[in-house]
């Protein structure tokens, strides 16, 4: 498969792009979820846990991207994405169904989290560089016609929905000392993780998340 030179450089600003968002989400996975066990944050862990999935799948859509670079087996990357979406969908599906259990025990017995600085900082970061991060791919996933790409700009839409719903939470808790902000705020990303783990195990590989 030749590439043209258009084609060439748009490739590999995919790839650069990528490599951003692998190593953004190394940060707030881990981030995340040191803050979120610190604190005693469900949402906050949930979400750290979520960008280690979200991790998974990128990295699926770097080795893609890598891959049509190298001018590899097409049909054998897309086998390998799509067995990489069932694992991420069931990897989502079985981390909701960690947020309602732990999430409804904290309602129950009134176990009120730590306020965290650092987790309401890292979910504002996340409202400012995600945004920046799908914008970056779309344009360049139009410029390579390459779904999977598109994709993954998708998840980063979801995950700025949840960093703006965690950041609610942490928020409220902060501010207003409602102990029970942070649990019902886990329960509102229940519905951003389970679509994106029913949309997963729907693909054909390249992401967790509607195209």
């Amino acid at each position: 498969m030749n590439i043209r030179a258009g084609d060439a450089s748009a490739l590999r600003a995919g790839i650069t792009i990528e490599w951003l968002s692998v190593a953004w989400m190394t940060l707030e996975a881990a981030v995340g979820i040191a803050a979120g066990v610190a604190a005693g944050s469900v949402a906050l862990v949930a979400f750290g846990i979520d960008s280690v999935i979200e991790l998974l799948s990128g990295g699926v859509v770097l080795w893609r991207l890598v891959s049509e670079q190298r001018a590899l087996d097409r049909e054998g990357v897309e086998r390998a994405e799509g067995r990489a979406s069932r694992v991420v969908g069931w990897s989502l599906l079985a981390l909701a169904a960690y947020v309602v259990a732990h999430a409804g025990y904290a309602l129950v017995v009134r176990a009120a989290p730590e306020v965290s600085p650092v987790g309401m900082a890292l979910a504002a970061a996340a409202l400012v560089v995600m945004p920046w991060l799908v914008q970056a791919k779309r344009r360049i996933a139009r410029a390579i016609d390459s779904p999977a790409l598109k994709g993954d700009a998708a998840c980063g839409v979801v995950c700025a929905y949840m960093a703006g719903t965690l950041l609610a939470g942490l928020g409220l808790r902060a501010a207003l000392g409602w102990w029970w902000a942070d649990p019902v705020a886990a329960l509102g990303l229940v519905y951003f993780i389970v679509k994106e783990g029913r949309e997963a195990l729907r693909s054909n590989g390249g992401c967790a998340c509607e195209r």
